[in-house]
């Protein structure tokens, strides 16, 4: 209960309903990986100690000494999977490759990091439906982090065109439309002639935002 109360004050100190959330997205991923693994590691002393105190656990622990370490190895195996994650998550905690309300790009969906824990991330996609992925895959394989050290982001969409079409014109309406958007953060607008083809030219506008929810 402690550590939730703590955890509770502090994420509403560091609210993340702010434009720039770096340093309190930074926070609150730390405090809650870390609260979880000190309530894990709470539950499993107070679980030892309450079996120490008990005289039958005492003796049945004496008797069944030497066939406890191959059931140790057995259980070791099996849960080689497990600790490697609970291992990836501390490191997560330290390094933060991810935070919680990271805009990221994991098995070609876009979505925000909802949820880390010692074992798996959950990822909300834009269709409200949820990626949950072991959090090894973030340490182990490459992903993209749109939000890794600031929130604001430059975006693009692509036009193709005729060979006729006047660039410079679009290229000017195009700072017409981004200056009048409320949504602008006023520092990217550009067009670029990014391809030509035998029957189109491809053209990039590029705009950038705040954030992803503006962009």
């Amino acid at each position: 209960m402690a550590f939730r109360a703590g955890e509770a004050a502090i994420s509403e100190h560091y609210s993340l309903d702010v434009p720039d959330n770096i340093k309190a997205r930074k926070i609150v991923t730390q405090v809650r990986i870390l609260r979880r693994i000190a309530s894990t590691v709470v539950v499993v002393l107070a679980v030892g100690l309450v079996l120490l105190q008990c005289e039958p656990f005492r003796e049945l622990g004496t008797g069944t000494l030497a066939s406890a370490g191959i059931v140790g190895i057995v259980i070791g195996v099996a849960a080689q999977n497990t600790l490697s994650d609970l291992i990836a998550g501390i490191q997560i905690a330290l390094t933060q490759p991810i935070r919680v309300d990271d805009v990221v790009i994991v098995e070609g969906e876009v979505g925000w990091i909802e949820e880390i824990t010692l074992t798996y991330v959950v990822v909300r996609v834009w269709d409200r439906r949820r990626i949950v992925m072991p959090i090894a895959h973030f340490v182990e394989k490459p992903f993209r982090n749109w939000t890794r050290t600031s929130a604001d982001l430059i975006g693009s969409v692509f036009l193709h065109v005729g060979y006729r079409t006047p660039v410079p014109d679009l290229r000017d309406r195009l700072h017409q439309i981004v200056a009048d958007s409320e949504h602008w953060d006023g520092d990217v607008c550009a067009l670029h002639v990014t391809d030509a083809t035998e029957r189109s030219v491809q053209l990039r506008p590029l705009a950038s935002a705040t954030n992803a929810p503006q962009l």
